[in-house]
């Protein structure tokens, strides 16, 4: 059977990628040396023409049905890795068979729970990585998502404002369907309590943890944030007919949770003056779509929220209330956000995102302005987070060149 290479790359030069060798004798050049999780498949990363991208070597039947779940899942707006393409028929130099690859694009700017948790993390921190985790795994749930294989190793985290985005990265055990079952949805959470509970064992056992992090509690933590989630979104509630402003509260409760309502189901309760209110809730995205319709930025939810309040702002304080929504943002987007970013040195902008570094420069201002009781200004907030908090930032877009692949260590290595 000859190479094939199926799916969607944007990169012909992945053609070109020494797939007659296994993936573990890869040359180095080839490759980056990046955070990763712990896997039973090799898995190594590739840079061609300044993208990343994820190989996992597999056999083609599951290669096949991970692409195709991961493009489900995108079509659904769950956050996971993007799909690239699955590389079938390969054949080693002596005429062997070798295992098929499936290729994914590394989320930029992200980094492995199991990574993140090897370091020194404040209590702060941690809470964030759970609740970030935990409205993951609710968000593939009501999408009919079944996991079966959620641990540290199998999702990424990312920087979202003054939150964290959690990504699915590993979908070879997982299942579609049009609704999970009480059963699925238990066994599903199950699975990530032991995974996560003996994935953190593992680093405690090699002194990667944090000894003020508790395993057991941790995981225990996981599943109940889940669980408060899961019943804030999908739990019946009964209230008085006169008693509307508990409705207003459930909906006030769900957007600060990051998700949307597109409608309410109401009916009353039979005997009674009670009516039952059951929301229907949508995936979190409500900003993203209104800011990427507005500017073409496509980034967080909560960047995005940030991002538009801003630019609501702008429109106050310019005297454009009644001018066009969309004329406002053209303005906001050539007057404020590009200038901003532009006028960070080249050298500085790969250690965040710009909408991330856009979003910590307003936080600068609002703190600097509390501090001199008066608004002190864009640009003068701008040099200042520059020359006091950037540039002792770590860069979180830095890739390993190949000349260092072969001294650095694996940052994930006991």
């Amino acid at each position: 059977m000859p190479l094939q290479m199926i799916g969607a790359p944007s990169d012909p030069e992945l053609i070109r990628l020494p797939w007659d060798l296994p993936l573990e004798d890869w040359p180095a050049h080839h490759l980056v040396s990046l955070p990763r999780g712990i896997s039973r498949h090799v898995v190594r990363f590739a840079r061609l023409a300044g993208r990343v991208y994820a190989i996992k070597e597999i056999s083609a039947r599951y290669a096949k049905r991970e692409y195709k779940l991961l493009w489900d899942l995108a079509r659904l707006d769950t956050p996971a890795v993007e799909p690239v393409a699955v590389v079938t028929g390969r054949t080693a130099q002596d005429g062997s068979e070798l295992d098929s690859a499936l290729i994914t694009r590394h989320l930029q700017f992200s980094l492995p729970y199991r990574a993140v948790l090897s370091g020194s993390i404040r209590p702060d921190t941690l809470t964030r990585l759970l609740d970030a985790l935990a409205v993951l795994l609710v968000r593939l749930h009501l999408n009919g998502f079944y996991w079966g294989d959620c641990s540290l190793s199998n999702a990424l985290f990312r920087r979202d404002a003054g939150a964290f985005a959690a990504y699915l990265v590993d979908a070879e055990t997982g299942e579609l369907h049009p609704t999970l079952t009480e059963g699925q949805r238990s066994h599903d959470i199950e699975v990530a309590h032991v995974n996560i509970f003996g994935e953190m064992l593992d680093l405690e056992a090699g002194g990667l943890l944090h000894p003020t992090i508790d395993p057991l509690a941790f995981s225990e933590q996981l599943v109940e944030r889940y669980e408060r989630l899961w019943n804030e979104l999908t739990q019946d509630e009964i209230i008085e007919e006169v008693d509307w402003h508990r409705v207003d509260q459930r909906i006030r409760r769900l957007n600060s949770l990051g998700f949307d309502v597109a409608e309410m189901m109401i009916r009353r309760k039979a005997g009674t003056s009670r009516l039952i209110v059951r929301p229907k809730v949508v995936d979190a995205g409500h900003h993203q779509r209104r800011l990427l319709r507005l500017t073409g930025l496509d980034v967080e939810e909560n960047q995005a929220r940030r991002l538009l309040n801003d630019l609501d702002s702008f429109r106050v304080s310019n005297g454009l209330r009644h001018e066009d929504e969309a004329i406002v943002a053209h303005r906001w987007l050539a007057e404020v956000f590009q200038p901003v970013v532009g006028t960070i040195p080249a050298d500085l902008r790969r250690k965040l995102e710009p909408a991330q570094l856009f979003h910590e420069v307003l936080d600068h201002r609002w703190y600097m302005s509390e501090a001199a009781g008066k608004d002190v200004g864009l640009d003068a907030a701008v040099r200042s987070y520059v020359d006091n908090v950037l540039v002792f930032k770590p860069d979180e877009k830095a890739i390993i060149t190949p000349s260092d692949l072969l001294t650095a260590p694996d940052p994930l290595s006991p």
